[in-house]
């Protein structure tokens, strides 16, 4: 059994390394700025939701059916409407407060990359009073028309908001 499982991974890697074109340096690192200035637009983004306001976070989305969000309240939501309908309701929230991003480490492909880091910062609980964030995220993105678009965003449960 393991031996099938070694022969599985390897074929596994060596197929994902087929699939995915590395880029030449120079566009490698132009895609690597671009990726981490789309991350920082989400940040900004989620923080302005935290005070009530979803329009950056429309803005930094993708709005495509395959995009998937699994957030620190619980739940998967699969395509735009989903998505777009929880950013909603989370902005109505107005949790306040705000993260950012730590520990980041960005792979980036020709059209796809992904992000994971620390989300850290604080928030107000439901019953009102503060509430530390410390949680590990992933975050994917990907090229469309030529800009980073967040496709998928994958985080750890908040017990003040897990459902």
């Amino acid at each position: 059994m393991r031996q099938r499982l070694g022969r599985w991974s390897v074929t596994f890697l060596f197929v994902l390394g087929c699939l995915t074109p590395a880029l030449p340096a120079a566009a490698a690192g132009a895609d690597e700025a671009a990726v981490r200035q789309a991350a920082t637009q989400f940040y900004a983004a989620l923080n302005a939701l935290f005070g009530g306001d979803v329009a950056p976070m429309v803005a930094v989305w993708s709005h495509a059916a395959d995009v998937t969000y699994m957030g620190p309240a619980g739940g998967m939501q699969v395509g735009w409407p989903a998505i777009e309908a929880k950013w909603t309701s989370q902005a109505a929230m107005k949790l306040g407060g705000a993260v950012e991003p730590t520990d980041v480490h960005v792979t980036v492909g020709e059209t796809l990359a992904v992000m994971q880091n620390y989300e850290k910062g604080t928030n107000t609980n439901l019953g009102g009073k503060p509430a530390t964030v410390s949680i590990r995220v992933t975050n994917t993105f990907r090229k469309e028309g030529g800009t980073w678009k967040m496709i998928g965003h994958h985080t750890d449960l908040l017990e003040q908001l897990a459902q």
